[in-house]
């Protein structure tokens, strides 16, 4: 009977004390890391039809390198990602005929890793972009 009450008390007492809570991974946020992240999208989303250098396919699927549409207003590189493009467009003197797929179904982190890598590869040299512009564009959902 006493090893039951001595038990019990010790029982009580352990689980009175709260446990410390496992620190959540944080997300690094740095240029560099979502750089290293987005090359892993760019070679499953990407590459197939911008290829790696990121050179595209000539009256295709347009360069990536000194794009206008790349290195401008982010709003617009994230629309095109999201919705994709059917149009035949002209770009930077050139027309690209090929249809771009939606790539809704990435999340936010996701395509703003990819774009960030995207405006800093290839010769480019622009801003990183964020999850919280993704976010905006996509109509503020958090996906």
């Amino acid at each position: 009977m006493k090893s039951i009450v001595i038990i019990s008390s010790i029982t009580v007492l352990l689980l009175s004390f709260k446990q410390p809570k496992k620190p959540q991974s944080k997300i690094d946020s740095s240029p560099q890391a979502s750089i290293n992240r987005g090359v892993a999208v760019y070679r499953k989303e990407c590459m197939s039809c911008h290829q790696a250098d990121g050179g595209g396919v000539p009256h295709l699927n347009p360069p990536l390198s000194e794009n206008t549409d790349v290195l401008g207003d982010k709003k617009k590189i994230i629309s095109i990602v999201l919705k994709g493009m059917e149009d035949r467009i002209p770009l930077d003197g050139e027309y690209y005929s090929n249809s771009m797929a939606s790539h809704a179904h990435l999340s936010n982190l996701e395509i703003a890793d990819v774009l960030t890598y995207i405006r800093a590869s290839f010769g480019n040299k622009a801003s990183a972009v964020t999850p919280a512009e993704v976010a905006l564009v996509r109509g503020g959902k958090k996906k």
